[in-house]
């Protein structure tokens, strides 16, 4: 892996060992809201058979207006990452797409640095931040889902953090480039990682 990547690894482990990631991890299972418990319905009354219609105060067609406009908005449609050319080329050349873009949640970053992992390739080849192929490395793709767009710097290195915090609960002491690279990685095991962390930084309304 580059220097930056690098750099990028330390720092999630320093962030990690402060004292406000230790306070946000210890009680990173309360931030969520518990469920309320479910209580247990009534049966109907039994009706005798009649028209349904007779039994509404308002008009059907009012009925279903409300309830379409209830549903939320359909999402944006995401910007699709470059192609393969896109992962072969620098990164610092897809700068211009975080201009205008908005901050997003670590979870949300970490969502964007696995579809680069699936779509362009993850590698494990040492201190190297991709291959010939453009595969990254679990840093790599979070350094490049950040300069594609998604996310500030700040949020590229909490979600950095989220993955240390997700090894450490998995009893890895190492920083992140160690593991990526370590004898008999597969690329199920960085994907299966990413999601673990994507769900506990979740879970944490991060």
């Amino acid at each position: 892996m580059s220097t930056t990547t690098d750099a990028l690894d330390r720092e999630a482990a320093a962030l990690y060992d402060s004292a406000a990631w230790q306070e946000l991890v210890a009680h990173w299972d309360l931030t969520a809201p518990a469920p309320l418990p479910r209580t247990p319905t009534p049966p109907a009354p039994t009706r005798a058979p009649s028209d349904w219609r007779a039994l509404l105060s308002v008009p059907v067609d009012r009925l279903v207006a409300t309830a379409l406009d209830s549903l939320p908005p359909e999402p944006p449609a995401e910007r699709p990452l470059p192609g393969r050319l896109g992962a072969i080329l620098p990164d610092r050349l897809h700068a211009w797409r975080r201009i205008g873009q908005a901050d997003l949640r670590p979870s949300t970053h970490l969502g964007y640095a696995r579809r680069v992992l699936v779509e362009w390739g993850w590698q494990n080849r040492p201190y190297k931040l991709r291959d010939t192929r453009g595969a990254r490395c679990v840093c790599g793709a979070l350094l490049t889902a950040h300069r594609l767009g998604y996310g500030s710097a700040d949020t590229m290195n909490r979600a950095a953090a989220w993955i240390v915090t997700e090894l450490r609960a998995q009893g890895w002491t190492g920083l992140i480039g160690p593991w990526n690279r370590a004898q008999g990685r597969t690329a199920a095991e960085a994907l299966a990682l990413v999601d673990a962390t994507i769900r506990r930084a979740a879970h944490a309304g991060q």
